[in-house]
């Protein structure tokens, strides 16, 4: 199994990054006025990391996980605090390579399994190299 993991990165929780919320539904017709509408702000930071000291960014190379909505160049936020489970998708070792898959537990064994049906799942047995480095949590891609 190749390594799909292009980068790692930890995040800077020096910085902020508070933007205006809006609490109302964004109209796909005819545009509302808005200033009457700002909840607060909102940092990215305290948004989409729970637990900075354990949180690390990867960059995702190649297609592995397409169907689940990560792409190459994607950078998947990772969470080492969260205990892995059955269905998560996860950033493991495997034999020395890093690389994103979904875990399963299926009748006492485990599986990283891609989502994308150009590659098949493979069954983590007692010989593999196999370690956990944690759970993704947020995709941040372009549209």
């Amino acid at each position: 199994m190749p390594a799909n993991i292009d980068a790692i990165y930890y995040p800077d929780q020096t910085t902020e990054c508070e933007r205006p919320l809006f609490m109302i539904p964004v109209e796909a017709g005819f545009p509302s006025p808005v200033e009457d509408y700002i909840e607060g702000e909102l940092d990215l930071n305290k948004h989409l990391i729970k637990h900075p000291a354990a949180t690390f960014f990867v960059r995702v190379a190649g297609d592995s996980m397409v169907d689940t909505g990560i792409h190459p160049g994607d950078i998947l936020i990772v969470d080492r605090a969260i205990e892995p489970a059955d269905k998560k998708v996860v950033i493991a070792i495997v034999n020395g390579d890093l690389t994103v898959k979904r875990i399963r537990m299926i009748k006492g064994k485990i599986f990283l399994v891609p989502e994308n049906k150009n590659y098949k799942p493979m069954q983590i047995d007692e010989e593999t190299n196999f370690e956990i480095w944690g759970v993704v949590t947020n995709v941040i891609h372009p549209l």
